[in-house]
């Protein structure tokens, strides 16, 4: 026993050093082949954990929220859209005529928030204060709007537009 298992081993080694078992069906690295690349059939939700756009518990709450009285901005000045995990940010910065707006946010133009032949439209709108307030230099009017999209969202997506009433901005893909 003493000499049987030095020989087995050694003859092992000089077995595996050698190329021609390498490439050999008697080792066990080369019993499943190569790996090849095939096409991947796509689903429209990708996630079976994540519900589309359904009911709940607080879906009644999401019906009855306040009627939003934002009107567009005179002018959208940059568009930013971020990856992050999941998803992308679309930050938005518009131009105001005044100051004193509030209540800024993007809105979809698109209902259900769904690309119309792979364009995904929103609104730079805020909510005009009630009273006369001054003008103002360029960067007392400037705001900032931003939204998240899911990867679901973006799924067909090639562009993404942002309007408000004098331009509009577009990012694509």
């Amino acid at each position: 026993m003493r000499k049987t298992l030095p020989i087995i081993l050694i003859s092992t080694l000089t077995l595996t050093a050698c190329g021609a078992v390498r490439e050999s069906r008697i080792n066990p690295f080369n019993w499943f082949g190569q790996s090849r690349s095939e096409a991947v059939q796509t689903q429209k939700n990708t996630n079976p954990l994540i519900p589309e756009r359904s009911g709940g518990l607080f879906a009644g709450l999401r019906a009855q929220d306040a009627e939003y009285l934002g009107r567009p901005f005179e002018q959208v000045t940059a568009l930013t859209i971020e990856r992050i995990p999941g998803g992308a940010i679309i930050r938005a910065t518009g131009l105001a005529a005044r100051q004193g707006y509030y209540a800024v946010q993007l809105t979809p133009a698109n209902e259900d928030e769904l690309p119309v032949d792979g364009v995904l439209t929103y609104r730079l709108e805020g909510v005009r204060p009630s009273e006369n307030t001054p003008v103002g230099t360029t960067p007392t009017r400037e705001v900032i709007a931003a939204r998240r999209i899911t990867d679901q969202d973006l799924s067909g997506v090639r562009s993404i537009r942002v309007e408000g009433q004098l331009n509009a901005l577009v990012s694509r893909r």
